[in-house]
């Protein structure tokens, strides 16, 4: 039975408005998440914007606060940061690839994508705990830098790695068979027709997860790294701290001075991720305009 005009009419009128509800409610939505986000900026800004002064970068944290500064805690970041980010970017990319051009499929390599897609949404205190077992304890590496380099390192690694193989896995197959209908064996396929497409998404993938792990304390506090290191490593077997484990310690201090040095930490953090953050955007769009 055809639908009369004014019954068609009344039929897209409330589609319109049921489209414009929805419109709203996710505009309320972003709103929200926007305002919250504000509130807590300037709130870490009143706070801490009275210890944003040179010697926050010059000095070593000290009992009193006057003197206390994050130029350990930002230079192990900053190690960590330099070191982490190469090692989880070959490890993770190389078994993505694997896993989607190499790989067999089967019942071992559907298997193993259940373990790194569960391992990519357990806590990040539970690999504190693998760290500690490993590289603590059984590779006797203490509480040293080497040992919350690898394990971040694993922190990340799964998310690279599902990351890596939905950007690989997004590459159309024509460019696949464009490369061996030109003679290309697999490996010139995958990196003269594959990786150039998928890098990124891929380089996105990893800058973000870098960027978590810049900003992760459990994991190091599990495997018992500084809180309070006056000095700088001299070398990866050395005490090391990171801008959150020194922000952790001046908020657990008593004095207000250290909860105002504490929001100081992290502007500054925040402003790092927000660089990282950046650099990935810029990164992807400079590698999709060249595809």
């Amino acid at each position: 039975m055809n639908m009369t005009d004014a019954q068609l009419h009344a039929k897209t009128q409330r589609r319109r408005n049921k489209d414009k509800i929805n419109q709203l409610i996710f505009l309320a939505s972003t709103s929200i998440g926007i305002i919250v986000l504000m509130i807590l900026i300037i709130d870490i800004l009143i706070d801490g914007i009275h210890f944003l002064r040179p010697e926050l970068f010059t000095n070593f944290p000290s009992r009193l606060p006057s003197r206390a500064g994050l130029v350990s805690a930002l230079i192990g970041s900053i190690y960590m940061l330099l070191i982490l980010a190469p090692l989880s970017f070959i490890i993770g990319v190389g078994a993505a690839i694997y896993l989607v051009e190499y790989a067999k499929k089967g019942p071992v390599s559907n298997f193993i994508q259940v373990c790194i897609s569960t391992l990519a949404g357990i806590p990040s205190i539970v690999y504190g705990i693998l760290g500690l077992t490993i590289f603590v304890q059984l590779l006797n590496f203490g509480n040293s830098l080497l040992a919350g380099i690898f394990t971040m390192t694993l922190l990340v690694l799964p998310v690279i790695i599902v990351s890596s193989q939905e950007a690989i896995k997004a590459v159309p197959a024509a460019r696949r068979d464009a490369s061996f209908a030109l003679g290309a064996t697999k490996w010139q396929t995958v990196q003269n027709a594959v990786l150039p497409s998928a890098i990124p998404g891929i380089l996105t993938g990893v800058i973000l997860s870098v960027s978590r792990a810049i900003g992760e304390t459990a994991p190091l506090v599990v495997i018992g790294a500084a809180t309070f290191v006056p000095f700088l490593p001299a070398n990866l077997l050395d005490q090391f701290t990171v801008l959150p484990l020194q922000i952790y310690n001046w908020i657990g201090l008593p004095r207000i001075e250290f909860q105002q040095l504490a929001a100081s930490g992290i502007i500054v953090l925040l402003v790092l991720l927000v660089v990282m953050n950046i650099t990935a955007v810029v990164i992807r769009n400079k590698y999709q305009k060249n595809i």
